[in-house]
């Protein structure tokens, strides 16, 4: 039996997720990463490349800005298996802005041609 002066709690559906109750309770979730077709693991492994290749530059607005939506990149793929258009769309777009500095990278190359640059 509660009181008015007792909080509610409600519980919905709750299935795929990771929660604790009370004051010393610990809650950890793992979950494997999403399946990866062959090209969609390639662009993952150009895509390190690259990121890797850009910290041996010096900074700058466009090499940051790049390294950003590498990592955005990388992410998505190692969440969901894939890069999406839009996310690839992007990619072009700072490649092609950024091709005086990426010229000297190979990795820059081969994320190019596997976006279809």
């Amino acid at each position: 039996m509660t009181t008015a002066d007792e909080p509610g709690v409600s519980i919905g559906d709750v299935s795929h997720s990771t929660f604790a109750i009370g004051s010393h309770a610990h809650a950890e979730s793992h979950q494997a990463a999403a399946p990866r077709d062959a090209a969609a693991e390639e662009l993952l492994t150009a895509v390190r490349e690259l990121r890797a290749d850009l910290q041996r530059v010096r900074a700058s607005d466009r090499s940051r800005d790049l390294d950003a939506a590498l990592a955005d990149t990388e992410d998505e793929i190692t969440r969901t298996g894939s890069a999406g258009e839009s996310r690839r769309q992007r990619l072009r777009e700072l490649l092609a802005d950024a091709q005086s500095v990426l010229a000297v990278f190979a990795s820059a190359g081969s994320v190019a041609g596997l976006l279809g640059m």
